[in-house]
């Protein structure tokens, strides 16, 4: 007796002539947006909705967007609210990074010398940075600039 499901999930890694597919191989950003994922959901029980990384002279910053509870959205519409979100999700990061940063290095064969993480409680980002001893500014826009915008590539109007 077959098992169709077991069936059709060989034929789905099988190609057009039988040979078997290759899983894409993905970047090392991917990789770590990955890893962060499973990390923020390890440490708070949270998903979020999306993950950027950006790399730039060993600086790594990852962003979380999404990433608070309603409880903890909720609670950061205070002020003082706000601040007890921040201080939470700090001493969290602190106390629990030590396995991301392994894993960061797993994964980029370079070894984390500091990071921080900091929450903007109004729109629920939680931003880490992971350093080489240099200060980071980070700044999160109110919505994304498009690749052609970034690069210089489309026309900008100035009017």
């Amino acid at each position: 007796m077959f098992d169709s499901s077991i069936t059709k999930q060989a034929q789905d890694r099988l190609s057009d002539d039988g040979n078997p597919l290759e899983k894409p191989k993905l970047s090392m950003a991917q990789q770590i947006a990955q890893a962060a994922t499973a990390f923020e959901q390890r440490r708070t029980g949270n998903v979020p909705t999306s993950v950027t990384v950006v790399q730039s002279d060993g600086t790594l910053v990852i962003t979380l967007h999404g990433a608070l509870s309603p409880a903890e959205r909720a609670l950061a519409q205070s002020p003082g609210g706000a601040a007890q979100v921040q201080e939470f999700h700090r001493q969290l990061f602190v106390n629990a990074s030590d396995c991301f940063r392994q894993e960061i290095k797993k994964i980029t064969g370079v070894e984390v010398r500091e990071a921080t993480a900091e929450v903007e409680p109004v729109t629920g980002a939680v931003v880490g940075v992971f350093t080489t001893g240099t200060t980071v500014q980070v700044y999160l826009l109110a919505q994304n600039i498009s690749t052609e915008k970034w690069d210089g590539t489309s026309q900008v109007d100035r009017n």
